[in-house]
């Protein structure tokens, strides 16, 4: 039930609708004081304020009560009742944020609808404002991981452009997240309260594709029976995300330029052109000027849509993120399942490194997802990744290197790669151990100062600045210690 602030300064009034109230069940504030009522606003938080508009024949005090009540954080939603009633009143009182206006003298079954109609539109109001967090959280530039300079450059990049209305071309092999930086352009902007409309071009045939983009009128074509708006109309206000816009037929290239330039739209079958205000941004997993070239992508639509071109990297570019990646993941899935995350032997971990990934993030996750569902207990072995994988690894090395996470010692809680952050932030190095074959001392030493350099990282989440400073080394050594080329 709900917090009630009532105020009208008629006791008679007042004691009825508050024993109504409270037979619903609702929490009731009564006052007969238009400024007692003003002042206890901020200390009840009332969800829902009764108010009378007039007071000593003014309406001053009523109206300064629904500009306070909608002030609040949260705002209240608020019911106007009055005797003076007028359609210049109710207009009035409507412009100054109240709900619903009622006349005295009115039944008690109209105010018991009214408040049900206002306490259902605060609940609307705060699921759709709770919903919205949650999507600009999930959306937001920290939730697309990376540390690697590559990827710092590009959220530099993004943070400059999202507030803009330029047009935006996303560059990237399939799998490196050109979806997820779409969303975030749009959910970290001042379109991000309008709609986001993905569109794969690369998915539907040339007639729907043109249909579903710019809509079409009753009879416009067989099976046509009702008008549909187009996807650039339902994107009127936000963002249009175009996938694989280099698989556009040329007949739609030439549509779509003319909505880049002239900002409008003309269904199939019609001759009216619709205004739209829509920002777009396209995404590409191949070359267009290699398309140009060949004749099947239009140079002008090209230079219209590279206002600002976006590059990302691919995922073998920048593997020291691939330990970030993996433990963002396995928090995902431990979540899911509410358990602890799971932890990965340094044999795994490298294995993981060492992968080109063709299919770049995307296929990373779905390795993990793997992996988490095959691997026994809580540890992810490298027999648990996929065998694509661990062959490929194995092929591509010219010396068995990865042999070499063989002979280390048996696995203890110390020789884990830890992808949750510790509740200290100190790190312990694995111990050497008489069960298994000895390795040189400079190889047992180098592997033990890897694992613990990206052991800090994991704790300073992929920043390496703070890794450096942890570890009490500069950040030049601590660069040239994760690339390998510190030997000795």
């Amino acid at each position: 039930m709900a917090r009630v602030l009532l105020v009208d300064d008629e006791l008679t009034m007042v004691q009825m609708v508050t024993e109504l109230l409270r037979q619903e069940g609702h929490e009731v504030f009564p006052y007969t004081n238009g400024q007692t009522a003003s002042a206890a606003l901020i200390s009840h938080s009332p969800e829902l304020v009764i108010t009378d508009l007039y007071f000593d024949k003014t309406r001053a005090q009523g109206l300064e009560i629904v500009r306070k009540a909608r002030e609040l954080d949260p705002p209240a939603v608020v019911i106007v009742i009055t005797g003076f009633g007028s359609i210049e009143t109710a207009v009035d009182a409507m412009k100054h944020g109240a709900f619903d206006y009622l006349e005295k003298p009115f039944k008690l079954d109209e105010l018991r609808l009214c408040v049900q109609r206002a306490l259902s539109y605060k609940a609307a109001v705060t699921e759709t404002a709770y919903l919205r967090k949650q999507l600009k959280k999930k959306y937001q530039f920290s939730q697309i991981i990376g540390s690697a300079p590559k990827m710092q450059a590009v959220f530099k990049l993004i943070e400059r452009v999202a507030d803009t209305d330029s047009t935006i071309l996303l560059l990237g092999e399939s799998g490196t997240g050109k979806e997820l930086v779409a969303r975030a352009l749009h959910f970290n902007s001042r379109r991000q309260f309008a709609p986001f409309v993905p569109v794969n071009c690369s998915a539907l045939p040339e007639a729907l594709l043109e249909s579903e983009l710019f809509g079409h009128r009753r009879g416009a074509f067989t099976g046509a029976i009702n008008d549909k708006k187009g996807l650039f109309q339902e994107a009127d206000g936000g963002t249009i995300f175009l996938d694989e816009v280099s698989s556009m037929p040329l007949l739609l290239q030439s549509r779509l330029l003319r909505v880049l330039q002239e900002h409008e739209v003309r269904r199939v079958g019609d001759n009216t052109p619709v205004l739209v205000n829509v920002r777009v941004v396209a995404a590409t997993n191949e070359g267009l000027e290699k398309k140009i070239k060949e004749g099947l992508f239009r140079e002008d639509l090209y230079y219209r849509l590279n206002v600002i071109p976006i590059e990302l990297p691919g995922l073998r570019e920048r593997r020291d993120d691939i330990p970030l990646l993996v433990g963002h993941f396995l928090k995902d899935k431990a979540h899911a399942r509410s358990k602890n995350p799971l932890q990965v032997t340094r044999q795994a971990m490298e294995m993981l490194c060492a992968y080109d990934w063709p299919g770049n993030v995307r296929e990373l996750e779905n390795a993990i997802e793997r992996a988490a569902t095959l691997c026994e207990g809580e540890i992810i072995r490298s027999g648990d990744l996929p065998p694509s994988l661990v062959a490929a690894v194995t092929i591509n090395k010219p010396e068995p290197q990865a042999e070499e996470a063989v002979t280390l010692p048996p696995l203890a809680d110390s020789a884990l790669f830890p992808l949750h952050r510790p509740e200290s932030p100190g790190t312990s190095v694995p111990n050497n151990s008489s069960d298994g074959p000895v390795q040189p001392l400079k190889t047992f030493l180098r592997d033990q100062e890897r694992a613990h350099l990206i052991h800090a990282l994991a704790q300073c989440d992929g920043d390496k600045e703070k890794a450096a400073l942890l570890l009490g080394v500069s950040l030049a050594t601590l660069y040239r210690k994760l690339s390998g080329e510190d030997k000795d």
